[in-house]
């Protein structure tokens, strides 16, 4: 068994890491040594003002001492570019690829991507952005496609895949979007989906699962978040509507076996407690979604039915699955206890 394995106490089964960018104050050194004293797998490592600058003096030699406490850490990752106030001090994710001059975005991928290489990534993972309101869309799209072909290009060259995130409230905000961008580069083979679970209850026609089903094969890097219906707010797991046994147990039976990220990135404040209670709750979800799947075969194979385990609120709420008393996490514990958050400190 590797040290990983003993470390979480999983030997087979979903990969789950956690985004750096719901560590934010701490150092990226710290984050990553609390993520894997948690038990993850693996982390997706958001490329941002203090955490591995892409601009900041020195990328080589620090891009190495990453490379090599992952290492040590035994820890898998996803590069991330969707830092805020990076490229623009004023605006947020400003520029994208659809701004008139999108020179900046294309080399700071371009510098993910290198990044991705040199640390082994399983994917560099970006998304199109908000289309500017003087841009008229097809204007934002062909800007869109011409520099997505840029990257796709990088990526091939440097063997790294991408994973294109559609995001709510930007040009590219569904799956269908997606598949219409794709199409519109040839389909490259190196050219993936990052599929947020959040998103789908958000804004997708289809049911989560039915979501992980339709694009088993074109994943390449899975966020997962609670979320509502309606509204782009990432959400503590069991506070928002997703049942997530289901869930898991669909990315199980595609055969997925990237990383399962959690993307919390409004919790830093609370960092290692929230991903303590993430891993627990994504854990135990796994459990009770694999264990529906063998009762249903055995029902099955029986010619009777059986009731679907559910993780649910008291009340009969079963859309908004909860843990609780949360276990502790499986593995090795934190040489620190974490404590106890409340929403002030938000």
């Amino acid at each position: 068994m590797s040290e990983q394995s003993e470390r979480t106490g999983r030997q087979s089964g979903l990969r789950f890491g956690y985004g750096t960018n719901g560590f934010a104050n701490h150092r990226l050194t710290d984050a990553l040594a609390v993520i894997a004293d948690l038990g993850y797998q693996g982390v997706a490592l958001t490329l941002d003002h203090d955490h591995l600058d892409p601009f900041a003096p020195e990328l080589a030699r620090r891009v190495t001492r990453v490379a090599d406490q992952l290492r040590d850490l035994d820890l898998a990752v996803v590069i991330e570019t969707g830092a805020r106030y990076l490229l623009d001090p004023w605006r947020k994710h400003a520029p994208t690829l659809l701004h008139d001059d999108p020179a900046q975005r294309l080399e700071f991928l371009r510098r993910a991507v290198t990044i991705g290489a040199d640390l082994g990534a399983e994917a560099v993972s970006f998304w199109a952005g908000v289309r500017p309101a003087e841009v008229p869309e097809p204007t934002a799209w062909a800007r869109l496609v011409t520099g997505t072909a840029t990257i796709v290009a990088a990526a091939d060259a440097a063997g790294v895949p991408l994973g294109f995130e559609p995001e709510p409230g930007m040009l590219v905000q569904t799956i269908a979007d997606w598949r219409a961008l794709r199409a519109a580069l040839g389909s490259p083979p190196g050219f993936g989906l990052t599929l947020d679970i959040g998103h789908c209850r958000c804004l997708e026609p289809a049911s989560v699962p039915e979501c992980v089903t339709d694009v088993a094969e074109h994943l390449v890097n899975v966020q997962i978040d609670d979320m509502r219906r309606g509204v782009h707010e990432h959400l503590e797991f069991g506070t928002g509507e997703i049942d997530f046994p289901p869930v898991l147990r669909a990315l199980a039976d595609v055969g997925y076996r990237g990383l399962v990220a959690v993307e919390l990135p409004r919790h830093s404040h609370a960092a290692p407690t929230v991903a303590a209670e993430s891993l627990a709750f994504l854990t135990e979800a796994e459990r009770v979604g694999a264990a529906s799947a063998v009762d249903g075969a055995a029902s099955a194979a029986d010619g009777m039915s059986t009731a679907r385990p559910s993780l649910c609120l008291p009340g009969g709420n079963t859309d908004r699955p909860v843990i609780g008393p949360r276990p502790s996490p499986r593995g090795k514990q934190s040489k620190r206890s974490v404590a106890p958050h409340t929403a002030e400190e938000e």
